[in-house]
């Protein structure tokens, strides 16, 4: 039995994507990325904003013709959407023939073979059940880096965001089962590491009483065979002295942080559930390049949240504009059913929202072809990821890019590399967001 796996939405989807896969080919499953070879589908599906939602249900919908045409034996559903739409799948899409929910994606082998048996059932615990955590895992990033889930679910209690609804209050997998891990991933050829959570800066307080993200940086960093570790969804306000201290001491800690603030309008941020203002976040920037003065900030905003006026807009723009972020990324609001926005009054218009969001992204696009253009001149340390073909050219990161969000630094040589290794490089030009380079002989 061959199965496909489809693992749709965030990083932290895919962790738990790489958890299922890891499981099922301990039950000696193969798997398969081409539709017309597998047996048994797998989606695990999305829900956070309405255009994630669009993709899970056409991704199933698709595979429930496949499903009754003959080609698939079963159809199995799992993820967010399945976790909060459980009858309408049922009903909706009849060839779906388990749902597993979120904390109960150690049940999916059991669903699997459910499913060839014909019996139809689903499987849930409870959203505030612990993560599973410590795990074999089927890395599918390529090998050389992984996303390490250091806690699931989140209190913050946006009023755009359906997470904790879905996902659970936040609850931290212990340090002694991530750095294991860590060690597992290691040993299997992966240099970089990528935390991720809901929200990172919280990890431990639930757990030891406090905020314990810079203590499990330093165990990680000692971590054999890991060369990056990388912290992405760090909430500004829950950033600490003591962790931008160890980011700052420790060399395999990359310069390269994602705070996402969402806004910048004091009266928009109060509406969302934020715990920041303006000025706030200023404070924040502002140290934090004064003590890491290499540091890559990147954020991510919505633009049309309900009631946002034009000029909560204008401050927005001005912001961005003053800050200078390195990455941004602008989302529409999406409104969401069962959050406290989707109630509010002030709803704009799709249009209002698009043109709001396309002229924060070329006031960004002028920034950061600045930054890439600013960087000529400087020696980076690279990961090499590829090479393209029939040319002496490699794609390679810079502690600068995460990957598959940021941009590329594109090697010139006819050197022979791997992937995954680290080189000195000369920075000698710039394409748009991607910068261009020679082997340093340093």
């Amino acid at each position: 039995m061959k199965i496909m796996f489809v693992s749709l939405g965030c990083d932290k989807n895919l962790v738990d994507s790489e958890v299922m896969l890891g499981m099922l080919s301990e039950k000696g499953y193969d798997f398969t990325d081409d539709e017309d070879e597998a047996d048994i589908a797998v989606v695990n599906t999305c829900c956070f904003i309405g255009d994630a939602k669009e993709e899970s249900v056409n991704t199933l919908l698709q595979l429930g013709e496949r499903k009754d045409s003959g080609q698939l034996k079963a159809l199995i559903v799992s993820g967010c959407l399945a976790q909060r739409y459980r009858e309408e799948i049922r009903k909706e899409i009849p060839q779906v023939d388990a749902i597993v929910g979120t904390t109960a994606i150690d049940e999916i082998a059991t669903a699997v073979e459910e499913a060839l048996a014909g019996r139809a059932l689903s499987h849930y615990r409870s959203i505030d059940a612990p993560p599973a955590a410590g795990r074999k895992r089927v890395v599918t990033t390529g090998g050389y880096f992984a996303y390490l889930k250091i806690a699931e679910g989140c209190d913050k209690r946006c009023t755009y965001c359906i997470i904790p609804k879905v996902r659970g209050k936040f609850r931290s997998v212990p340090m002694e089962t991530l750095v294991e891990e860590a060690k597992t991933l290691a040993e299997g050829g992966v240099k970089e590491l990528i935390l991720v959570a809901q929200e990172t800066t919280l990890y431990g307080v639930d757990l030891y009483g406090k905020k314990s993200l810079p203590g499990l940086l330093e165990k990680l960093c000692r971590v054999e065979g890991i060369r990056w570790i990388r912290v992405l969804y760090c909430y500004p306000e829950e950033l600490t002295e003591e962790l931008v201290e160890v980011i700052a001491r420790e060399p395999k800690i990359c310069h390269y942080l994602d705070i996402p603030i969402q806004h910048a309008s004091d009266s928009v941020l109060r509406r969302m559930g934020r715990r920041t203002d303006e000025e706030s976040l200023r404070r924040i920037i502002k140290g934090l390049r004064e003590k890491i003065p290499d540091i890559c900030l990147r954020t991510t905003l919505i633009s049309g949240f309900p009631g946002e006026t034009q000029e909560d807009f204008e401050q927005l723009y001005r912001f961005v504009n003053e800050m200078e972020f390195d990455r941004l990324g602008v989302f529409c609001y999406s409104q969401e059913e069962d959050t406290p926005a989707a109630e509010m009054e002030g709803q704009l218009a799709e249009e209002v929202k698009e043109f709001r969001r396309d002229e924060l992204m070329e006031l960004q696009q002028e920034i950061a072809f600045e930054k890439a253009e600013s960087l000529v001149g400087q020696v980076l340390t690279v990961m090499v990821e590829g090479k393209v073909a029939d040319e002496d050219i490699y794609v390679t990161r810079t502690y600068r890019d995460a990957p598959n969000v940021d941009g590329y630094l594109f090697l010139n040589t006819a050197a022979e590399m791997m992937s995954g290794d680290f080189v000195r490089v000369l920075v000698t030009g710039s394409n748009e967001y991607d910068l261009i380079g020679e082997l340093c002989d340093e």
